[in-house]
This record gives C-alpha cells, sequence and structure tokens, in this order.
C-alpha cells in the first residue's frame, strides 16, 4: 500500500503542469498564425505574374546599368499611353478622347485600307446617291464591321465610349489626305430620305486620327460661337484652322461630336471640314452612328 502511493507521488512531480501544456499550445497556436499572416502579406504585395493560361511566368528584368531611361522620358510614355477625355464645346456637342487607338492600332488599320483606296465621294442632296467632287479631294475606302478582332475590339470601345449600340454604327471609313487634299464645310446628317431609310438618321461621328500631321489638316466646326482664339496652339493653326473652333490631327485621339441635339433635332453648329494638308500626311478613320440599328 505504501508503495503504491509513492509511485503515485512520483508520476504527479515528473509530469507537466496542465497549464503549462495550454499555455505552450496557444503560444505555437499563435506563431503559425503569424507565419501565415506574414506570407499572405508578403503574397499580395508580391504577386507571382501569370499568363493568359493560368500558368505562372517568369520576369527578369535587365540589370540597373542597362536601363537608361530617364524620369522625363517615363512620364512622357505615361502620358501617351493615358487614356483620358477632354470636352472641347457644347455647340456642336464635342469631346476628345486622348489616347483611344494604340500606336499599333492605327498602323493596323492604315495597313488594311491602304490596298483598297479609292477617290472619295460625297453625297447628293437632291439624288442622295455617291458622287465625284472638288469639295471632298481625299482617297478612302470602308472596312465591313465586325471583319476582324481588332476592329471588333475598337467597335465595342467606341460603343462603350457614346452609348450607342455597335449594331447601329457603319463600317469604319479610313481617309488618306496628302499635301493641299481636304473636305470643304459639310453636314455628316443626311438631307434626303433615301440615305436614312436604313438606321435613320447620323446622329453622331467618331472621328479617329492615325497619324500626326506636320502642318494643316485640322477639323474646324465654323459655325461653333466658341472664342476661336481660345483654342489651344491657337499660333500654330493654318489659316483654314483659325476660321472656327479647331481640332489638330493627333495620332492615336478621337473626337467624338453629335450631329443631333439631345431633343432630336439636327444641330446645324455640327457644320466641319477637313481643312487642307499643308505638310505631311494626314490618316484618319470615321464612324457613323445611326439612331436606329444600321443592317449591313
Amino acid at each position: 500500500m505504501a508503495r503504491g502511493r509513492s509511485q503515485k507521488s512520483v508520476s504527479r512531480k515528473s509530469g507537466l503542469p496542465l497549464w503549462k501544456i495550454l499555455v505552450s499550445l496557444i503560444f505555437s497556436l499563435f506563431l503559425g498564425l503569424l507565419l501565415l499572416l506574414v506570407f499572405t502579406i508578403y503574397a499580395v504585395l508580391h504577386p507571382s505574374p501569370v499568363s493568359s493560361d493560368g500558368a505562372e511566368i517568369s520576369l527578369r528584368l535587365p540589370p540597373p546599368s542597362k536601363v537608361h531611361h530617364s524620369a522625363e522620358s517615363i512620364r512622357s510614355t505615361m502620358q501617351v499611353q493615358t487614356p483620358w477625355v477632354e470636352f472641347i464645346s457644347w455647340e456642336p456637342r464635342a469631346f476628345i478622347y486622348h489616347n483611344f487607338l494604340s500606336k499599333e492600332e492605327c498602323e493596323y488599320l492604315i495597313t488594311l485600307a491602304k490596298p483598297h483606296m479609292i477617290k472619295s465621294t460625297v453625297v447628293d442632296n437632291e439624288s442622295g446617291k455617291s458622287k465625284d467632287s472638288r469639295v471632298r479631294t481625299s482617297s478612302g475606302t470602308f472596312l465591313a464591321r465586325g471583319q476582324d478582332k481588332t476592329i471588333r475590339d475598337i467597335e465595342k470601345r467606341i460603343a462603350d465610349f457614346t452609348f450607342i449600340p455597335v449594331e447601329h454604327g457603319e463600317g469604319i471609313q479610313v481617309l488618306h489626305y496628302e499635301i493641299g487634299q481636304k473636305y470643304e464645310a459639310h453636314y455628316d446628317y443626311f438631307h434626303d430620305e433615301l440615305n436614312t431609310q436604313n438606321g435613320g438618321q447620323r446622329i453622331a461621328t467618331l472621328l479617329m486620327y492615325l497619324s500626326d500631321v506636320d502642318s494643316g489638316g485640322e477639323t474646324v466646326f465654323p459655325s461653333s460661337p466658341v472664342n476661336k482664339s481660345s483654342v489651344p496652339n491657337w499660333n500654330n493653326l493654318s489659316e483654314c484652322g483659325r476660321s472656327g473652333l479647331a481640332v489638330t490631327p493627333k495620332l492615336g485621339d478621337a473626337l467624338l461630336f453629335w450631329s443631333m441635339k439631345p431633343d432630336a433635332t439636327l444641330d446645324p453648329s455640327s457644320l466641319h471640314a477637313g481643312c487642307p494638308v499643308i505638310s505631311g500626311n494626314k490618316w484618319s478613320a470615321t464612324k457613323w452612328m445611326r439612331v436606329h440599328e444600321y443592317k449591313v
């Protein structure tokens, strides 16, 4: 009996108290959670790049000694790539979407159109049919709506910007103006019934500039009541550009203007012209949008 009690007493003395065991477990659990939190924060701040198919990829930057970009060149690159919208007029309603197209998209549209360029025509106000005219001396061609992925991407972007469905748009028309070529003042909306049978009246135009122009080639709104001399770069505009509210072509920019007012009446202040190119070449792409679905 005495020997048994002695063994029980020894076992109690050799074992760890319960509270120490609990403290050890809590500490271990806390340490594990802390490590998990550290790894999670690191993963968020330093994510692994993944490719389009979900596989991880490795990005290797060149050694610092091989990178020679200055702070100014980096800021300039960022400005070129950053899209932003500028309001320019209420009469007509007009906006510039800066950097709407990438340089690659501009070059793609030009390359696609070049083999098919023909003399541009105008719409006869009486018959509604196309005719040759000295009013418009450029060359151009139409690209079918949705003809390839790049075109579909651009048309989707236009619809997102204007809130006009893709199905309401005509095919994109690519235009080329050489030195001296122009498009005199005109309206984009129709004066005849023939051209409004499919899709109704033209409600808006998006004019995308596919190239810079050394001199001239501005888009000008001669009937706009804005203070013309308040236009940026006024001193650099051509004589034609100074005849109204002018927009200077810049590669990648897109000019949106409305041919109809919010009350659905035609807007005479949307009268516009393509000024003669004085130096260089002008490439542009036009998307006309209708009130209703335009069937192609």
